[in-house]
């Protein structure tokens, strides 16, 4: 949005206004504006979201993608999906110092739901799975998502999960190799109209997940999930990188896993697939 007074308008938790990019105090605005060389720009940014940071949804990384998205459509630049994605890896991983993947911000830039390949030469390549319209149907039915009440800081555990990464560490390395082959059988157990096994496998990731660190789940997330087990749910995990956020489960049972949760005081947030990744809409 062009505003009527020249410089920088920024509306988020705070109110920023200033006159050049590297003036915004907002690490990610700041290095987007910069990114795309609007030189000296007359623009109000607004942003607003139903989900709390540090959740495990890749707000971060959808955020970042959309402001990108944003910025380009106001450029009239059409940016291809892939570009759009490490345009914002860029950013958040290399200009901001990160120690994520790339994972968010390529699902939120296509959309669906999709495999990636991240190859050895730091390219990722993009595969829509093919599912059948019963088994999408029964995911979106029995796929249930609850707010666990709190959120975290996902870079204490994922720094200590980079650097053991990078120094070798034999035990870390060989459950990330483990839990990718999960993600292969996860693939094949979709695309072969079984979503019951997924939830299986769901739950043999989370497992593996919990063995990474100590600050990946607690006592009450432990009895949570233990909870959604015993009442009609197949599997599930602690979405994002552990230590709060939202607890996702496939449901053998979805109206009795529903009804336990709600009763242990978690909220449930409804939600569906989108298909179409970050798009951008003018009114």
């Amino acid at each position: 949005m062009r505003p009527f007074s020249p410089g920088i308008y920024l509306k988020y938790s705070e109110l920023e206004h200033v006159t050049r990019a590297d003036e915004v105090k907002h690490p990610i605005i700041r290095e987007a504006i910069q990114l795309m060389d609007l030189g000296s720009p007359q623009i109000e940014i607004t942003t607003l979201a139903d989900i709390p940071a540090g959740t495990g949804l890749g707000s971060s990384g959808s955020f970042t993608t959309a402001l990108l998205r944003a910025l380009s459509t106001h450029q009239r630049q059409l940016v291809h999906p892939q570009e759009l994605a490490e345009m914002a890896c860029h950013i958040e991983i290399d200009r901001l110092g990160e120690p994520i993947g790339k994972q968010d911000q390529y699902i939120a830039a296509y959309g669906g739901i999709t495999c990636f390949n991240f190859n050895p030469d730091d390219t990722v390549t993009a595969e829509p799975l093919r599912l059948d319209s019963d088994t999408l149907h029964d995911l979106e039915d029995n796929l249930l998502l609850f707010f666990t009440g709190f959120s975290r800081s996902a870079g204490s555990i994922l720094k200590d999960q980079k650097t053991r990464s990078q120094k070798n560490d034999q035990e870390m390395l060989n459950n990330l190799h483990y839990v990718k082959e999960l993600g292969l059988r996860s693939r094949e157990a979709l695309e072969g109209g079984d979503p019951v096994l997924f939830g299986e496998i769901m739950h043999e990731h989370w497992e593996h997940k919990k063995k990474r660190s100590g600050g990946m789940s607690n006592p009450q997330i432990d009895q949570w999930y233990a909870l959604a087990m015993d009442h009609g749910a197949v599997g599930g995990k602690l979405v994002g990188a552990g230590g709060g956020g939202f607890l996702m489960f496939y449901a053998r049972d979805r109206e009795m896993l529903k009804r336990a949760m709600i009763e242990a005081g978690l909220e449930e947030v409804r939600f569906r697939f989108d298909f179409e990744g970050t798009t951008t809409t003018i009114t």
